[in-house]
């Protein structure tokens, strides 16, 4: 089949050692391990990756489908993000015990908290299928065909997947659906709370400094996994035991140096680097911008409440940063794609393909590609800014909205299928009470009132606010009591649902279809530029796109220079913590315990060779969202940090990943080694773990 054929042929390219993407870990024997090794590493393919014996990716877990974790003892203990655990320790916070401000230690296993819902997924193994997933396709076929072939074709490889019962598997597509991976999966759900941080200490700088370095924040948190009696996967249970792990991973005492190599393992959630410049021009130049003052506008309000109220900072903590993260996100993406000149460049790069394609004769069959992108990126831009920015007020910012999108979908159901009465109702009740259980009527209206003139000018109304039953739970509850023509009939005479309906009924019918229409030849047209790139320019470097599953990235300790006249170091250091210390500041506080370690230079054998207490440190390795909590492992397999961001202009390497000035933010082990032990008084935790010292 001419899609293998063509993978074979650039997959067997070897290039000297880079730096720069995201990949596949059953493929590194060959050019990965040849370009790990001229970095540094002395670790081999199989020890990354061995589906019979156990291997670095048996310490890996995808982290509630978001982020990513380590097991770093043998008894199941899990390293991630504070911001990735930062749900589950909102949830279990009150202002009797509030563990996002004071912070939360287990000191034994019958302490460790139990959250509901909460998962982390291990691959067991990863298997080619594009021959079998491509089965049947035909270039004479249309998209939507193809489409029906291939979930078809994956659909029974699943059915037929020799795997344990406990076991799942996926299929997942690569390189825009040249090539496909199947997924063998086991999913463990009793994660229990065992430690975190103050924020004070794993949010650290919170908004100011996200995205930014120098950094100086604690970002992690640790939990626990549990298992039944045969360590396979369990729902909670009082009887369940601590999770007995195929590896775990040692931790490194010996701390980093410049230009040594580094290594990222986790779960990055989407890349697109093989975008054409017009792509490229609409996200930066219209997309981000006007995505970007609808949650400027929410944050103003949000933050002026936070400050002024713990209740209100509690309640509101989660949703802040989740929607202050992209915010701030887009803004550095767009700076990066500025300073790094990438439109330009990809430009340049479109020249050197219009050229190959002459040169290899393929203008016939691929020649049209780039004016057919000029042409269906002028006519999505509008559909597409249009259906991201009522996303951004109905789902992301506004609650009140969000509720009457849940209860028009509720309404929907009913009018197509009145049998489902119950189960949708059990549905909207428990969507009602997740968004109540932190909710305040007073900021939401100010979001409302600050938010839906940047999407419906002419059609703002802060009266509803007053007039329905969604602001509170009870009454919003009763709104759902009664047969499905009461419940209709009650909806559609709520002053905010009879509001909002119109602009969600227009998205549903109108903005949505006719964004999907024009996205899905945008993706049918991506694919083929893939297959062209290969062919024409065969000896480029290619890499597939994340994709939410496990991938390797590699690369080194390495400091930057941001803009002229100004260089990073690679590391920071607990002085820079107390340089930025602002007492009672919502972003820059520090407890006074970690004043008084630092006062009496109380760091324990977690110091660095200087004396000083390390923090943070940046790499070249290629990461994005869900990379967030993944470890960084030296080049003998140890732990020596825990990834949580990137440097501003760096975030562009979503779309265009650039050594000069793309930097990912790491935790150094040592400062999570010493909040847990010196800080938390948590020693016993540390116990746990192997600690080694790999350079000594």
């Amino acid at each position: 089949m001419k899609y293998l054929k063509l993978l074979a042929l650039f997959l067997c390219f070897q290039v000297s050692a880079q730096q720069g993407g995201m990949w596949i870990p059953s493929l590194l024997k060959g050019m990965n391990e040849t370009e790990m090794t001229n970095l540094g590493s002395k670790l081999t393919a199989q020890d990354i990756y061995d589906v019979n014996n156990s291997s670095l990716k048996d310490a890996i877990a995808h982290f509630n489908g978001g982020c990513t974790s380590e097991v770093i003892s043998p008894n199941g203990l899990l390293l991630t993000n504070h911001h990735c655990g930062f749900g589950q320790i909102q949830s279990h916070s009150s202002l009797e015990n509030d563990y996002l401000k004071d912070g939360f230690w287990a000191m034994n296993y019958n302490e460790e908290l139990p959250n509901e819902g909460l998962f982390v997924e291990f691959i067991v193994r990863i298997e080619d299928v594009t021959q079998q997933v491509l089965s049947g396709i035909t270039n004479a076929m249309d998209e939507k065909t193809k489409q029906s072939t291939i979930d078809k074709n994956s659909n029974a490889l699943q059915a037929q997947v020799n795997k344990e019962t406990w076991q799942d598997v996926k299929v997942k597509s690569f390189y825009k659906g040249n090539q496909y991976f199947l997924f063998v999966t086991e999913r463990y759900e009793d994660v229990r709370l065992v430690g975190a941080p103050p924020s004070s200490i794993g949010k650290f700088g919170s908004d100011t400094d996200n995205w930014v370095f120098p950094r100086h924040t604690g970002d992690f948190s640790l939990f626990r996994i549990y298992a039944d009696k045969n360590n396979r996967p369990a729902k909670y249970s009082k009887d369940n035991v601590p999770y007995k792990p195929k590896h775990f991973l040692p931790v490194s005492l010996d701390g980093v140096e410049e230009n040594d190599f580094t290594m990222v393992f986790g779960f990055p959630g989407t890349t697109n680097e093989y975008l054409p410049a017009v792509a490229i021009e609409h996200i930066t130049k219209e997309f981000n911008p006007s995505n970007i003052a609808i949650r400027e506008a929410a944050l103003k309000v949000i933050d002026a409440n936070m400050k002024a109220s713990d209740d209100i900072r509690i309640k509101y903590a989660s949703k802040q940063a989740r929607i202050a993260n992209a915010w701030k996100k887009w803004i550095g993406e767009n700076l990066g794609i500025e300073k790094s000149q990438a439109i330009a460049n990809r430009k340049a790069f479109e020249e050197r393909f219009k050229k190959a394609l002459k040169d290899k004769k393929l203008e016939d069959a691929y020649g049209n590609i780039l004016p057919e992108f000029d042409k269906r990126y002028k006519d999505f831009a509008d559909i597409n800014i249009k259906r991201r920015n009522f996303i951004e007020v109905f789902l992301v910012t506004n609650e009140l909205m969000q509720m009457t999108f849940r209860a028009y979908q509720f309404e929907e159901a009913l009018t197509n299928r009145p049998e489902v009465l119950d189960r949708a109702k059990a549905s909207i009740e428990n969507t009602l009470k997740g968004i109540h259980k932190n909710y305040n009527v007073s900021v939401d209206k100010g979001v409302y009132e600050a938010v839906m003139p940047l999407y419906k000018k002419n059609n703002v109304d802060p009266t509803i606010y007053d007039k329905t039953a969604f602001t509170k739970l009870d009454s919003a509850l009763k709104l759902f009591e009664g047969s499905a023509e009461t419940i209709i009939e009650k909806l559609n005479n709520d002053a905010a649902y009879v509001y909002a309906k119109p602009l969600i009924a227009a998205f549903f019918n109108d903005i949505n279809p006719e964004y999907t229409e024009k996205n899905q030849a945008i993706s049918a047209l991506q694919t083929q530029y893939m297959t062209a790139l290969m062919k024409a320019l065969p000896d480029e470097r290619y890499f597939p796109d994340a994709n939410g599953t496990l991938r390797v990235t590699y690369g080194q300790v390495k400091g930057y220079s941001p803009r002229d006249a100004v260089y990073y170091n690679h590391v920071s250091y607990l002085d820079g913590v107390m340089e930025k210390y602002v007492p009672g500041d919502y972003e820059f506080d520090v407890p006074q315990k970690l004043i008084d370690l630092y006062n009496a230079k109380d760091y324990g054998n977690y110091a660095d060779t200087n004396g000083k207490m390390p923090v943070c440190f940046i790499g070249t390795n290629h990461t994005t969202g869900g990379n967030s909590g993944s470890p960084t492992i030296d080049a003998e397999g140890n732990l020596i940090g825990l990834n949580f961001d990137r440097v501003w202009e760096g975030t562009m390497s979503d779309m265009n990943y650039d050594p000069e000035i793309c930097r990912n933010i790491m935790v150094d082990i040592r400062y999570v080694l010493f909040i847990i032990d010196k800080y938390a008084g948590a020693k016993h935790l540390v116990d746990e773990m192997s600690l080694v010292h790999p350079k000594k």
